[in-house]
């Protein structure tokens, strides 16, 4: 089981760990002061909410084995173990929770691995440039933003997709015997024979849906909804796990930037810059923080920097100087910026 969430030294009693905070949260002595320090946990990093939303996910689908003699067998031995330890203090009765869960888990892993085999791992990654064309082993076509990151975890009944970061683009393979499923910060999209894009961002994750359907859900602590899209739509979740109302989707746009054409509609331009930056070694950089609010409408060529610089020169009255080898700084005119 992965242990690869740990931050710097936690808050006096708190975990430092996803698996730790599961087996905290679903304790019954869980308080208040619990759900704000997890908030903070999860907030403080990207993968912390990615990490958390993978064992809350295992979790959650160990109830499918809840009759399996092999995982009934591990609750047993775990529960005599606890029985024979001397009375815990209170304030550490959560880590013996902590114990018993991950033998729990440990038990579901060992029950997929010998009736399902262990599930096949695979990392897909594309950086700085135009999106990449990905093909998964079970014949998914991806279009993998720049600076974007998955991992693929296929097994014989299962298909699962764990965005790590940016934004992807899945024409989904059809295979009625193993359900296409993408994880994102404890966001569940179930594909139905479909063509979809999930970006996920510090603001959240959106959904958008290009052909099909997709179900979007999510069950966490706290935070339980489903929702179905059309084609044309998409949805919004914020940081906190809170969806939006399903609003309507550019197709135009959404399909744009999988050819390296990306639109903006009123962007802020620190925004705008931020996602230019992904696709070129040269980076245009704000000379003045003023200009952070700008706002910018247009179309741009994913990676070609001096083209909007001159277009941000033309249209929006600034002033662009090189800085450095790689490196172009907007300033505003003697005029000033609109």
């Amino acid at each position: 089981m992965m242990n690869r969430h740990a931050m710097d030294p936690p808050a006096a009693g708190f975990p430092d760990s996803a698996e730790a905070w599961l087996a905290r949260l679903h304790s019954p002595a869980r308080s208040p002061q619990d759900e704000e320090a997890f908030e903070r946990w999860r907030a403080a990093d990207p993968d912390h909410a990615a990490a958390f939303a993978e064992v809350d996910y295992l979790h959650r689908n160990a109830a499918m084995l809840a009759e399996d003699p092999l995982l009934r067998a591990v609750a047993r031995a775990a529960r005599r173990d606890l029985a024979r330890r001397p009375v815990a203090r209170p304030q550490r009765t959560w880590w013996m929770a902590a114990g018993l869960a991950a033998g729990v888990l440990v038990a579901v892993g060992l029950t997929q691995m010998v009736r399902l085999g262990a599930p096949v791992e695979q990392s897909y990654a594309a950086g700085t440039g135009l999106p990449q064309a990905v093909t998964l082993t079970d014949g998914t076509q991806v279009q993998l933003d720049a600076q974007s990151s998955l991992v693929t975890r296929f097994s014989a009944h299962q298909r699962e997709v764990i965005l790590r970061n940016g934004r992807a683009q899945f024409h989904v393979a059809h295979d009625a015997a193993r359900p296409f499923v993408v994880l994102v910060d404890g966001n569940v999209i179930r594909d139905i024979g479909t063509t979809f894009q999930v970006s996920r961002r510090a603001e959240g994750v959106t959904v958008g849906l290009l052909e099909g359907r997709v179900s979007v859900s999510r069950d966490t602590v706290g935070q339980t909804w489903s929702s179905n899209l059309a084609p044309a739509q998409q949805l919004h979740i914020d940081a906190q796990g809170h969806a939006a109302d399903v609003a309507p989707l550019d197709l135009d746009q959404a399909r744009g930037w999988t050819r390296g054409e990306l639109s903006f509609d009123q962007r802020r331009l620190d925004d705008l810059l931020q996602s230019m930056n992904r696709y070129s070694a040269t980076q245009l950089r704000l000379g003045d923080p003023a200009l952070a609010s700008l706002k910018v409408s247009g179309s741009f060529h994913a990676g070609d920097q001096d083209a909007l610089a001159q277009a941000l020169a033309q249209g929006w009255k600034l002033r662009v100087e090189r800085t450095g080898t790689d490196e172009l700084t907007l300033l505003p005119s003697a005029a000033g910026a609109r």
